[in-house]
C-alpha cells in the first residue's frame, strides 16, 4: 500500500520577522497616491496634446481658405470653426475663439482655448497659429 504524503505550510517565511507585519499595506498606502498622480499627469498631457494637434490643424485649415485666390479672413475663421466643431468641438477644446487677419502679402488664423483637465483647478490653454502668404495671381 502507498502511503500518502504529507504537505506542511509555513504561516510565514523565515525572512519575515514579527516586527515586518503590515508592511505591504503600508507600502501600498505611500505607494498609491504617487501611482495615481503619474497616471493623472501622462493623462493630462494626452488631453493637452490632443487639443494642441487639433487647434493646429483648425488653424492651418482656415489659413488655407484664408490664403486662397478670392479668399478672406472672415471666410478663414468660418472654416476654421467648422473644422473644429467636426473635430469633437468642446469635448477637445473648451470655450474656442477664432482668430484670422489677411493683408495683401499674408493671411493668418490663431485658435485659441482651454484644454480639457483631469487635474481640479488647473486648465491649461492653447494657442495655436497658421499663416501663409496670399495666393496671387502673376505674369
Amino acid at each position: 500500500m502507498r502511503r500518502a504524503r504529507r504537505f506542511v505550510f509555513r504561516d510565514r517565511s523565515p525572512a519575515v520577522t514579527e516586527h515586518e507585519r503590515g508592511s505591504t499595506s503600508i507600502q501600498v498606502v505611500l505607494l498609491m497616491p504617487a501611482l495615481f498622480a503619474v497616471m493623472f499627469l501622462g493623462m493630462q498631457g494626452a488631453l493637452f496634446y490632443h487639443a494642441r494637434t487639433v487647434a493646429l490643424a483648425a488653424a492651418q485649415e482656415g489659413v488655407r481658405t484664408a490664403a486662397g485666390l478670392g479668399g478672406s479672413g472672415a471666410a478663414g475663421a468660418q472654416d476654421a470653426s467648422a473644422f473644429f466643431s467636426a473635430a469633437g468641438g468642446d469635448d477637445v477644446l473648451k470655450a474656442p475663439q477664432v482668430r484670422s487677419s489677411r493683408s495683401t502679402a499674408n493671411a493668418t488664423v490663431t485658435v485659441t482655448g482651454r484644454s480639457l483637465s483631469v487635474i481640479p483647478g488647473w486648465t491649461p490653454t492653447v494657442t495655436q497659429s497658421a499663416s501663409a502668404p496670399v495666393e496671387r495671381i502673376t505674369q
